[in-house]
């Protein structure tokens, strides 16, 4: 069994077998403003934040949050669409959301309309957002997550009665695999750590949804 799990590890550098397991979850396709006539706000999702960071004198945005804003922001001007930001706080620290804002406002010059500051996880982020969307009569969105993570947002947030119009980001290329896909790195390990942690998740959504319950 331990030597098992360590071929299994193994395997899990590989950027094929990331690739893989990336696409296994969502075939979304690129976000095209040809497609987005309906929606009336754009939502991004927080997917993590680094505290305490010496480097920029306490907390900022982890890589994934911050590639999800750039890519909204991205997104924000070709619709010119209002923004909702969400991520709150798990233990401690300023809250993902007011730092998703100061980095669109500040660093992309987007201005956010609004910023859900509660939520703990992607239920949360769908719930909690419902709630502001609600409240300003807007029922279709454009979502903003990554291609791993977008599939278990999407039914959160259908869920939650708001329609959305997906723009993932991180899209695995449908080129053919080059010489360096198939050399063991940490880039890969970490990539098949999101698609793992994302399999688990909707396991545990559809466990609960079976159930009758919520997490």
């Amino acid at each position: 069994m331990a030597w098992s799990g360590v071929v299994l590890l193994f395997l899990l550098c590989f950027p094929v077998v990331s690739g893989f397991l990336v696409r296994s979850l969502d075939r979304s396709p690129p976000f095209d403003i040809v497609h987005a006539p309906e929606a009336q706000a754009i939502v991004i999702l927080g997917g993590g934040v680094r505290r305490h960071a010496p480097d920029y004198g306490g907390d900022t945005l982890a890589e994934l949050t911050l590639e999800r804003v750039r890519y909204g922001a991205r997104v924000a001007r070709l619709t010119h669409l209002p923004v909702l930001v969400t991520g709150g706080t798990v233990l401690d620290g300023e809250a993902e959301g007011k730092l998703m804002q100061a980095a669109l406002e500040r660093e992309f010059g987007v201005n956010v309309r609004w910023v859900e500051d509660r939520s703990r996880n992607t239920h949360e982020n769908a719930t909690y957002s419902a709630e502001i969307l609600h409240r300003a009569g807007i029922g279709s969105v454009v979502l903003v997550a990554h291609s791993f993570d977008m599939p278990r947002a999407r039914a959160e947030f259908a869920s939650a009665g708001i329609r959305t119009l997906a723009a993932p980001t991180g899209i695995p290329s449908d080129e053919a695999p080059r010489v360096m896909d198939f050399v063991p790195s940490m880039g890969g390990l970490r990539t098949s750590y999101y698609a793992v942690y994302e399999i688990v998740g909707n396991l545990v959504r559809w466990t609960s949804r079976a159930m009758g319950s919520s997490y």
